[in-house]
């Protein structure tokens, strides 16, 4: 059948920079999952601790406000690499459950409304795909674990003065690198249980069990057979072990900081291999 009449026009306006164009899918996502109660919620509460310490830091750089207690108690209460592992042990737990809630709503609904072919037929590779949902999970988990970190972190440089920073600056730099890691492997865990699980339910239930499973099968490795080489498979723990070496803290026993990034590393690549299997737009069945 011919066609006589033309009823679109091209579109003449700007185009974006083949590099940026992934930024498009973030830009929504993130509009899309603050609509959601329970993730604003849970975000506000996670400011709660931030609040808390910034009255701790306050109050450690004005002895005038603590006389007459304790010297040793005036000690125990120092900005120190403890202060911030504390710090990071909390915000990376709220950091867990926010993963779980925005992960499975990101790639399942592409997979369950066969949406991928719709996104490859644009400027964009599964691997810009992949980049863009990492970046949306990353980006919301940063304003609750590294940003309010690098405030404190600033906040104890403005009262403590250079003399502070110039001994402790690699306290910042450990706290957003620790925070780099664990993001990274939220991120893909969430992804992964989002691509492989296609109800939203199932899918964050996956992400949390993932956690608490290996943490459980380390435990009972540990136990059975007497070692302390079982924590290797559980994530949480070799994060933890690499923030102890970032912060100069006192590590817990079992493998040292390099197993653990080995570990870790290892369990990166197998998360990018099983998400990769399943961001293709036709799923061949034999």
């Amino acid at each position: 059948m011919s066609v006589y009449k033309r009823g679109y026009q091209r579109y003449s306006g700007p185009l974006t920079g083949r590099w940026t164009r992934f930024l498009v899918l973030p830009r929504y996502a993130w509009r899309r999952l603050y609509q959601q109660r329970l993730v604003l919620l849970l975000t506000m509460l996670a400011f709660v601790w931030p609040l808390l310490c910034t009255g701790f830091i306050y109050l450690t750089n004005h002895v005038e406000l603590l006389q007459g207690l304790d010297k040793e108690f005036l000690q125990f209460i120092q900005v120190d690499g403890r202060f911030f592992s504390i710090f990071m042990y909390v915000q990376a737990g709220f950091a867990v459950f926010l993963a779980a809630l925005a992960g499975p709503s990101l790639i399942a609904p592409d997979l369950a409304n066969n949406a991928l072919p719709l996104y490859f037929s644009r400027p964009l590779t599964r691997w810009t795909y992949a980049l863009a949902r990492l970046t949306v999970l990353a980006g919301m988990l940063s304003i609750v674990t590294w940003v309010p970190g690098l405030i404190l972190f600033g906040l104890q440089v403005g009262l403590a003065g250079g003399s502070w920073f110039r001994a402790h600056w690699t306290l910042g730099a450990g706290m957003v690198a620790g925070f780099a890691i664990w993001l990274l492997v939220l991120s893909l865990v969430a992804m992964a249980s989002s691509a492989y699980v296609r109800w939203k339910v199932v899918a964050a239930a996956v992400s949390l069990a993932f956690f608490f499973i290996l943490a459980g099968i380390a435990e009972m490795i540990d136990e059975v057979l007497r070692v302390t080489w079982g924590h290797i498979i559980d994530p949480a723990w070799t994060v933890n072990r690499i923030w102890c070496t970032l912060l100069n803290v006192e590590a817990p026993r079992g493998p040292g900081a390099g197993a653990s990034a080995v570990a870790l590393l290892v369990m990166v690549v197998l998360l990018v291999v099983v998400i990769e299997r399943k961001l293709r737009p036709v799923e061949i069945v034999s």
